[in-house]
Parts: structure tokens; C-alpha cells; sequence
């Protein structure tokens, strides 16, 4: 397993510490601190993804009945995790997560606590290496049954556009009708003064995450049937009844079927 390095910031880490989590060094802090003076908003960003996972999951399995999830760039674990919204639903619920940070790895026992009913594993992996994952994740989930693939804030860390369609393609086909696709990234042509925040820290030397355009990001979904409401602000996907009009944040995402 690689060293984890507590010298550079690390943006699992850093999202975590927006999050309210307890994961993270001085360094990662110090970091999330410098974004946070230029754009006060990423908090907003990273608490509005979260809770748009959490309703993905919801509708995934009280409205489409899914049983079965793929959680590709897990990130480090926090409240709400896949598998505890999942499990909540329908105990039943096989959760998989991948991830190739050695801190997450590290805490994965955090992601590893199943219902008797369900089961839950964790594959060390990079996003880049898609027949790895399937194969590894053949051994909790049974991939001819719809399975719901997860990509929350990972496509943004592969920088070649045509790249990381490619990673969708190959892990969409090789689940079967009825399976979705959920995906959610940083975008691009929304707030300015997010796209100076995230290029500053891309220029730092940390791991860059590239925001896209939203027709960037709904290309992802090409071929799948999008739930309604498509490809919008996070904020802005099935908000819970009486919550209010929600603010748009530059981060969106959209969820849809396989047919």
C-alpha cells in the first residue's frame, strides 16, 4: 500500500474537512482554508453534492428498486455514506466502493459495516482501470442484475475529456438494462469566481480536479434515459419537499437508466 503523504494537501482529504469530517492534517485545513478565502461558496458546493448522492440513493431504491451499487471514487467515508442510505431503504443492499487513495483505504473499515442482510466491500483501485474494477466487484455483486454505477467527483481528476468518457462507456456496458448511472462534477459556465478558486488550486501542484461545461457532463449520459429532471444543479435535483428554492451552485449532476 502507498505511504500517505501528510506534507501535500489532498482533495479527499480537504473535501472532507469541508464536509465537517475529522480525516485530514493541518496541511489539508490550511488548504481548504486558502479556497475557502477566495470562494466561500465550495463549502456550499460539497455539502449540496453529498446531499445529492443521498437522494440519488433514495429514489435508486424506494423508486426504482435497486438493489445493487457500484460507488466508484468513494472518497474518505463521512455521514450518509452509500451503504447506510441504501441499507436504511432495503437491508438487503450490496454496496461496492472503489477508491485508490490510501487514506481512504485506511479508514475503509468505516465503509465496510453491512446490514446481516446486505454485504458491502471495498476494492483498491483507480478509476482509469474499469475491467479491474468489474472483475473485483463480480465477487460481491451479481453484474447481471441492474446494478447502479456511482461517479461523484471523480470524473473532474481525469483531464482528458474523451478519457474519461471512455471509463463510462466501459463500466455502463458491462452492466445490464435497468442499471443507471449517477454522476455529479464541479462545472464550468456558472460561477467565475469558482472557476478562478479551482484553477488557482490546480495551479498549486495539488492533484487537479478539472471543472467541465454542463453539456460536458450531460455527454457522459449519452445512450441512457435521464430521470427527470435531467442533468441540472445539484441543488436543484428532487429537492425534499418544503426545503425551499434551492440555490444554484456550480455543481451539477443528473441520474439515468440503462435501457
Amino acid at each position: 500500500m502507498s505511504e500517505i503523504d501528510t506534507s501535500v494537501p489532498h482533495s479527499a482529504r480537504i473535501w472532507n474537512y469541508w464536509l465537517g469530517g475529522k480525516d485530514n492534517y493541518p496541511v489539508d485545513e490550511a488548504a481548504g482554508d486558502a479556497y475557502t478565502d477566495v470562494f466561500p461558496g465550495i463549502v456550499d458546493i460539497a455539502r449540496g453534492s453529498r446531499d445529492f448522492l443521498r437522494r440519488n440513493i433514495g429514489y435508486l431504491v424506494a423508486e426504482a428498486g435497486i438493489r445493487q451499487f457500484l460507488d466508484v471514487g468513494t472518497g474518505l467515508p463521512t455521514a450518509q455514506n452509500t451503504h447506510e442510505v441504501a441499507q436504511r431503504l432495503a437491508p438487503e443492499a450490496r454496496i461496492v466502493y472503489v477508491d485508490n487513495d490510501p487514506m481512504v483505504l485506511a479508514h475503509a473499515r468505516a465503509l465496510l459495516t453491512s446490514t446481516e442482510e446486505g454485504a458491502t466491500a471495498y476494492i483498491d483501485a483507480d478509476v482509469a482501470e474499469p475491467e479491474r474494477i468489474l472483475e473485483a466487484a463480480a465477487r460481491t455483486l451479481d453484474l447481471g442484475r441492474p446494478t447502479a454505477l456511482i461517479l461523484s467527483n471523480i470524473l473532474g481528476h481525469i483531464a482528458d475529456l474523451d478519457r474519461a468518457r471512455s471509463v463510462v462507456t466501459r463500466l455502463m456496458a458491462a452492466l445490464p438494462s435497468g442499471s443507471y448511472l449517477s454522476v455529479n462534477d464541479g462545472s464550468r459556465g456558472v460561477d467565475p469566481d469558482f472557476e478562478r478558486a479551482q484553477d488557482a488550486y490546480n495551479a498549486s501542484g495539488a492533484v487537479p480536479y478539472n471543472l467541465r461545461s454542463v453539456d460536458e457532463i450531460t455527454a457522459f449520459f449519452d445512450g441512457l434515459e435521464l430521470v427527470e429532471p435531467g442533468v441540472v444543479s445539484v441543488t436543484e435535483w428532487r429537492p425534499e419537499p418544503g426545503s425551499g428554492i434551492p440555490v444554484v451552485v456550480a455543481e451539477h449532476g443528473g441520474l439515468a437508466r440503462k435501457p
